[in-house]
């Protein structure tokens, strides 16, 4: 007989551990089981828009790499255009781009990157535009739900000024934490900092 739901107690939570690099990531955990590891090509060989290289770090409350992380970014191609169906304009997204990728820290250091080539703004809600951006949504040991944020570009200043989704922000000093460094041409820094001085801005997506 099936008890009440006033009985019933909620599941615990658990956080994400060893596994989920056997069933997201298989090559790092040391299975051969694709030929070419699902998610590492973002952008694909022919899509046209500037090539560029990001990389970074995931830190904790203290400051040290975390290095079991998986990390994935969704973004628009070159003209801001998303391959997906809620996107008006899918169907001229740049043929090739996949606009999704997957990759994980090495477990050494704790370092990640990616490549693919720089999104175009995208068109917001009420005609406003959203600068140029990758989302992006982490998942480690010791993370109970996926943090979901986004990296801007620092070359876009005039779009960063109006874009909506960084004006949500009530604590402007926090704004930086969304906006990548460039290291040299084609080449950004993003670290992502879980907790303390610096903690980088989580959306509520």
């Amino acid at each position: 007989m099936a008890q009440p739901l006033d009985y019933l107690q909620e599941t615990p939570s658990q956080t994400a551990g060893p596994y989920v690099h056997i069933g997201l990531a298989p090559g790092a955990a040391g299975f051969s089981i694709f030929e070419r590891e699902l998610g590492w090509d973002i952008a694909g060989p022919d899509a046209p828009g500037e090539r560029i290289r990001i990389e970074g770090l995931v830190l904790d409350g203290t400051g040290a790499p975390v290095k079991d992380v998986l990390l994935e970014v969704w973004q628009a191609d070159a003209a801001g255009i998303y391959p997906h169906p809620e996107d008006p304009r899918h169907a001229q997204v740049a043929q090739g781009f996949r606009g999704w990728g997957r990759v994980i820290t090495d477990f050494d250091s704790g370092a990640w990157g990616f490549d693919t080539v720089k999104p175009g703004p995208v068109p917001g809600r009420m005609g406003r535009v959203q600068a140029p951006h990758l989302n992006l949504w982490i998942v480690a040991r010791g993370i109970n739900v996926g943090l979901s944020t986004r990296m801007y570009f620092p070359e876009d200043e005039a779009l960063l000024a109006a874009d909506p989704v960084l004006s949500l922000i009530e604590q402007r000093h926090r704004v930086p934490t969304l906006v990548a460094r460039k290291k040299a041409a084609g080449t950004y820094r993003f670290d992502i900092r879980l907790q303390g001085d610096g903690e980088t801005v989580f959306l509520d997506v």
